[in-house]
């Protein structure tokens, strides 16, 4: 760790104090910069827009709901919002196991409707399957890391694990991913 000031953490922290003070422009600046992420977080999590977007809302609520009582310095808005939408997405999954859809329900196909963005749609629709086939921790691992771009020590503050069993996480689920996506236009690549 080092003892350099955290300019994120700070302005959010001040940020959230104002909202909770009543400043909604602060309010707006914390939807503006961490709704976004949430919300890929939970789609990639979910693989669908309008539960990502009810666990999105959901998060953010319960963030204004903490506000009076967050305590600056204790840990980053964007690490406590990502644990937030990864358990909220983990108890979405496990119920989705245990409750059976209606018969006939179909879910909606989300996948653009454009000639110009069937390619794109091939090759997100291809990454989207295969992360789904990781296990939820491996997935959520990967997603925070390669996708959100989140540092390791900060995903093992999400995920409550230590640094060097994300890193583990990390590993198994891009060996899977390139097992999963051999053979496809997709091909994994570290980098």
């Amino acid at each position: 760790m080092t003892d350099e000031p955290d300019p994120e953490r700070a302005r959010d922290a001040a940020l959230l104090a104002a909202y909770a003070a009543g400043d909604a422009r602060a309010a707006r600046s914390l939807v503006e910069t961490h709704a976004p992420r949430a919300l890929a977080v939970a789609r990639r999590m979910l693989g669908s827009a309008a539960e990502a977007e009810e666990v999105a809302q959901e998060a953010m609520l319960r963030l204004w709901r903490i506000a009076p009582e967050w305590r600056a310095g204790e840990a980053r808005i964007s690490t406590w919002l990502y644990r937030v939408v990864a358990n909220l997405c983990t108890d979405r999954l496990r119920r989705a196991r245990t409750v059976p859809l209606p018969e006939g329900h179909d879910p909606p196909d989300e996948r653009p409707g454009a000639v110009a963005g069937l390619i794109e749609g091939q090759r997100a629709a291809a990454l989207a399957r295969a992360l789904a086939d990781l296990p939820e921790r491996q997935r959520l691992a990967v997603t925070l890391r390669h996708l959100e771009e989140r540092p390791n020590p900060e995903i093992a503050a999400i995920m409550g694990l230590s640094v060097d069993a994300v890193e583990s996480l990390q590993a198994r689920g891009r060996k899977r991913l390139r097992a999963l996506l051999a053979g496809t236009e997709l091909n994994y690549h570290e980098g």
